[in-house]
């Protein structure tokens, strides 16, 4: 693989501590971590929680820095029994089920209500697709999924089994589509890649395999950047 300029976008440091670790005379400068793995440049965005402040800070990184990918890692919840905790997945659509409008106890999208088309850039059929993913070291084995990005993680009962009839998502997180959609806008090659850490159920961190997720998140994400002792 030749040498890429490498955008890691990660909501918080411990979910990429495994990478950070890696990086080769790393530097860090306000909430960037630059450094190398091989003949890769990496710089490690560390944007904060939430669609808004990935957004914004995925977007600035994006406008100024002349990458060749990004990269999203991080952790997420689970819908799929299929995928449980330590699972690695390639998220390769995502959506924003929150943003519409409420009619009684009916929700609304943007597409619903006519604010949007369905396949208004950067949407297709209503969803951030990633139908063009790099050419990365064994992103093509990992098993997609479809993901929600939220504001407020599900850990209602109805809720969940509103959102999973509706949407039929495999995974949620709550940064996801804020970072395909500013990959989308700038037209840059990239990866959504989570670790499964726990179930969506109602909140019980005592099944969560945060530890576990991460490693594995690390594991992956240094196959993914070549890194032959990964």
């Amino acid at each position: 693989m030749s040498a890429l300029r490498v955008l890691v976008v990660a909501a918080t440091r411990p979910e990429v501590a495994p990478l950070i670790a890696k990086l080769v005379n790393a530097a860090g400068h306000n909430q960037v971590v630059t450094g190398a793995i091989g003949s890769h440049k990496i710089d490690v965005l560390l944007t904060g929680v939430g669609m808004v402040a990935t957004a914004v800070w995925c977007t600035r990184a994006l406008a100024i820095g002349g990458y060749d990918v990004a990269l999203n890692l991080g952790v997420c919840g689970s819908f799929n029994a299929s995928l449980a905790p330590p699972h690695v997945v390639h998220v390769t659509s995502d959506r924003l089920p929150e943003l519409g409008a409420e009619d009684g106890p009916r929700f609304l999208s943007l597409q619903d209500i006519g604010l949007l088309g369905p396949d208004d850039f950067p949407f297709t059929g209503g969803r951030l697709g990633n139908d063009a993913p790099p050419a990365l070291p064994g992103l093509s084995d990992l098993p997609t999924a479809n993901g929600i990005t939220v504001n407020t993680v599900h850990g209602h009962e109805p809720s969940i089994a509103a959102v999973v009839d509706r949407w039929r998502p495999d995974v949620e997180s709550m940064e996801g589509a804020a970072f395909m959609y500013s990959c989308l806008a700038a037209g840059v090659p990239f990866a959504q890649v989570r670790a499964v850490s726990n179930r969506v159920e109602r909140r019980n961190r005592d099944a969560w395999d945060l530890p576990g997720a991460i490693a594995e998140l690390g594991r992956v994400s240094l196959r993914l950047l070549g890194d032959a002792g990964s």
